[in-house]
């Protein structure tokens, strides 16, 4: 399974701040370290202010900060503030009708990876990540 873009970008740029959580991160700063465009980071970004998981200042010496700690911030809650986890929880075919009463054809397969994907995202914090792997974006 892969993620979106969208959760993608959202939990790369949470973890790449994680390496120093009391910094002030320009958007620019962001924009060339992670190879986001303007645009797609600033959108996510005030999803993600939106969501209480960080402040933004206007101005000159503005930019983004950690308003939560990073081992509070939960990557399912990441991800459900920038595009919803209801797009984790159903058919893997897409079947509107799928479950267990009514399964489908791969329903007994995904079901058990759907659970233990939930399992992660839902107990995995910023903090829990591997600040090393960041530095590779």
């Amino acid at each position: 399974m892969k993620l979106s873009n969208t959760s993608e970008y959202a939990l790369r740029i949470l973890c790449f701040m994680a390496k120093d959580e009391n910094k002030l991160y320009s958007a620019k700063y962001l924009i060339d370290e992670l190879q986001i465009s303007d645009k797609y980071l600033r959108r996510l970004m005030t999803k993600l202010t939106k969501s209480g998981f960080i402040s933004s200042s206007q101005g000159r010496d503005g930019g983004y900060k950690f308003l939560k700690k990073t081992n509070e911030i939960y990557l399912a809650d990441v991800i459900d503030s920038v595009e919803g986890m209801d797009k984790y929880m159903g058919c893997v075919l897409g079947f509107c009708e799928c479950s267990d009463e009514n399964p489908c054809v791969m329903h007994s397969t995904w079901s058990p990876v759907r659970d233990e994907f939930l399992k992660v995202f839902n107990s995995k914090t910023i903090s829990d990540m591997d600040i090393m792997t960041v530095s590779k974006f």
